[in-house]
């Protein structure tokens, strides 16, 4: 357990809840516990990689937390899910090897351009991901699925971040005709096999806080399975508002760390 005081070790909690709850819904519950990690632990040369290893270790518990609850009530095509999370490993995989030789500062200025357009065309589209196509998906839009949601969006993970499980649910909708809440259920599972792999290197190279993420992961568990229930209960027109509420965020704190 890092040296922090009784009161930040709360409201690191206190975030894991929200993030869990957030990721839960439509993804991006890192634009949340990541910034509190790296507030909250103790300040030295190595406090993001802890950060990054922490926060995999706390966001993979919520994150299985809300997969198993969305599979049990959504209708979510498990095997289809798996396949693009495998591809999406292999993606993840390949872009940290592309980050760790380039600078990803050139490329935050393009994320923010595509996110403002994807915000932009689900306001002009109140349909969109309202309700699922009653059309089998054909095989073709399965591969692009696999490629673009999968090997595309996973390299986006390795190289930046931020913002990943957003656009999951995003691609999947349009790609798999999916409405939003089974959008977020099949990107629960596909974030599942990423934040494996990415937890493993972490392991692998000691840079996890593991008593600290036990502690964290509960609140992010009870966060991610409030979530996938509210996510449920409340229906696609609920995920669309907290869909555009987290891209405008990512879009905010992407020109923050660009800008300032």
């Amino acid at each position: 357990m890092p040296d922090i005081s009784l009161t930040t070790l709360v409201v690191l909690c206190l975030a894991a809840l929200a993030a869990g709850w957030i990721d839960a819904v439509v993804g991006g519950g890192g634009l949340l516990l990541l910034p509190a990690l790296l507030l909250g632990l103790p300040n030295s040369g190595s406090v993001a990689q802890f950060a990054l290893g922490t926060n995999k270790a706390v966001s993979i518990v919520g994150t299985t937390g809300a997969a198993v609850t969305y599979a049990r009530k959504a209708p979510v095509d498990v095997r289809t899910a798996v396949r693009i999370g495998l591809a999406a490993l292999a993606g993840s995989t390949g872009g940290a090897f592309v980050a760790a030789g380039m600078s990803t500062e050139v490329l935050k200025p393009v994320v923010m351009v595509v996110l403002l357009g994807v915000g932009t065309f689900v306001i002009m589209r109140p349909a969109f991901g309202t309700a699922p196509s009653a059309e089998p998906v054909p095989p073709r839009r399965i591969l692009a699925a696999i490629g673009l949601a999968g090997l595309g969006i996973g390299f986006y993970d390795g190289l930046i971040g931020p913002g990943t499980g957003t656009f999951l649910v995003l691609a999947l909708t349009a790609l798999l005709h999916l409405d939003l809440v089974s959008a977020s259920a099949t990107a629960k599972i596909v974030n599942c096999c990423t934040n494996g792999g990415a937890l493993a290197t972490f392991a692998w190279k000691g840079t996890v806080f593991w008593q600290l993420a036990a502690l964290m992961a509960v609140f992010n568990l009870v966060g991610g399975m409030v979530g996938a229930h509210t996510a449920l209960k409340k229906g696609s027109e609920f995920v669309r508002g907290v869909l555009l509420t987290v891209v405008f965020a990512l879009v905010a704190k992407l020109a923050y760390d660009f800008w300032v």
